[in-house]
C-alpha cells in the first residue's frame, strides 16, 4: 500500500504530472510495440529480406 500512496502523491495527484506520464508511457510503448514488431517481421521473413540476400546479388570489386 506505501508504493501505491507514494505513486499517487507523486504522479497521479496533479494534472501536470498526470498528463506528462501519460506522453511518456506511450512514447514509451510505442518504442518498445514498434521494436517486437519489426523483430518479429525479421524472424518470420529469417533470409528472404534484402539485407539477408544481398551478397547474392553484389558484384565484388575483385571482378
Amino acid at each position: 500500500m506505501a508504493f501505491l500512496r507514494k505513486l499517487y502523491t507523486m504522479v497521479f495527484k496533479r494534472s501536470s504530472t498526470f498528463a506528462l506520464s501519460i506522453v511518456l508511457g506511450a512514447v514509451f510503448f510505442e518504442r518498445v510495440f514498434d521494436q517486437a514488431g519489426d523483430a518479429l517481421f525479421e524472424h518470420i521473413n529469417d533470409g528472404k529480406l534484402w539485407k539477408h540476400i544481398k551478397h547474392n546479388y553484389e558484384k565484388n570489386e575483385e571482378e
